[in-house]
C-alpha cells in the first residue's frame, strides 16, 4: 500500500470514529503491518492536508480525533444549538485546584477554598470522568489523592497538563482558571453548594472564578448523522 492510500484509510477511519483513536488502534486497519512511527509520520502529513480548513486532525491525550476549529463554532451552533449550562463556583474551584495543583487530597482543597468540600462535586467530577484517585497520601486516615484524566484532557481538545492555560499573575489565593473555564463542556444540573465553612470563624477564600456558561468547545467527528458534543 502507498502512502497516498495508507493516508485515505487512516482519514476515513478517524472521520468515521466517534471518539479518539490511539496509534495502536490506526496500527490494526492495516493488520499491524505498518511501523508505529510511519502511523504517525502520515498523521502529521495528514494534519498539514488539512492546514486551513474549518475541521482539523487533533492530537489529544487518548488519541487522533478530526474536530472543528474554534472560529467555526458560532456557525455551527446555528444548526446545532446548544443551551449554555452555568458552572458553579464551587465546581470550578474545585476542578482548578485539581488541575493546577493536582495530586491533592479533599482537605488540600478545603483548605485552599476555606469551605468543606461538597461531596456530590467530587462525585460529579469523577463521574464525568474528569477526576480520579490515584493513590493514597501516607498520612493518618491515608486520604485519596485526586487528579485530572486523560478523558479531562481529550474534552479540553488538550495533549497533556503543560497546555493547561497559564495561571493566573494576580496573587489570588485560588488557581486563575480564566482560560480554561470557556472551554469545559456541559456538566449537567447538580446541587453542588458548598456547605459551611472547615473553621467555625473562617471565612471563604476569595471569589476569583464566579459563575459562567458552559461554552463552545472543539465539536469531534462522528459517523453521519451525530456531532456528538464530547
Amino acid at each position: 500500500m502507498n502512502t497516498h492510500e495508507a493516508k485515505r484509510v487512516l482519514e476515513t477511519a478517524l472521520i468515521c470514529a466517534s471518539q479518539a483513536l490511539t496509534v495502536a488502534e490506526l496500527r490494526r486497519l492495516f493488520d499491524d503491518t505498518i511501523a508505529a512511527d510511519t502511523v504517525r509520520s502520515l498523521l502529521d502529513e495528514l494534519r498539514a492536508d488539512w492546514q486551513g480548513r474549518g475541521v482539523e486532525l487533533a492530537q489529544l491525550a487518548q488519541g487522533w480525533r478530526f474536530q472543528s476549529r474554534a472560529e467555526m463554532q458560532p456557525f455551527l451552533d446555528r444548526i446545532y444549538p446548544e443551551k449554555p449550562q452555568k458552572y458553579s463556583r464551587a465546581v470550578l474551584e474545585t476542578l482548578a485546584i485539581i488541575a493546577y495543583r493536582q495530586p491533592v487530597t479533599r482537605g488540600d482543597i478545603e483548605e485552599i477554598r476555606g469551605v468543606v468540600v461538597n461531596t456530590q462535586i467530587i462525585r460529579q467530577l469523577e463521574d464525568r470522568g474528569w477526576v480520579e484517585v490515584i493513590g493514597h497520601r501516607e498520612a493518618p486516615g491515608r486520604p485519596a489523592l485526586l487528579a485530572t484524566t486523560q478523558q479531562f484532557l481529550d474534552d479540553l481538545g488538550l495533549r497533556a497538563l503543560d497546555a493547561l492555560p497559564p495561571l493566573g499573575e494576580r496573587g489570588e489565593t485560588l488557581p486563575h482558571f480564566d482560560g480554561l473555564q470557556q472551554r469545559l463542556p456541559e456538566l449537567g444540573t447538580t446541587d453542588d453548594a458548598d456547605t459551611a465553612p472547615s473553621q467555625p470563624d473562617a471565612e471563604a477564600a476569595p471569589a476569583v472564578l464566579g459563575d459562567v456558561q458552559a461554552p463552545s468547545f472543539p465539536r469531534s467527528s462522528s459517523p453521519p448523522g451525530a456531532l456528538p458534543t464530547d
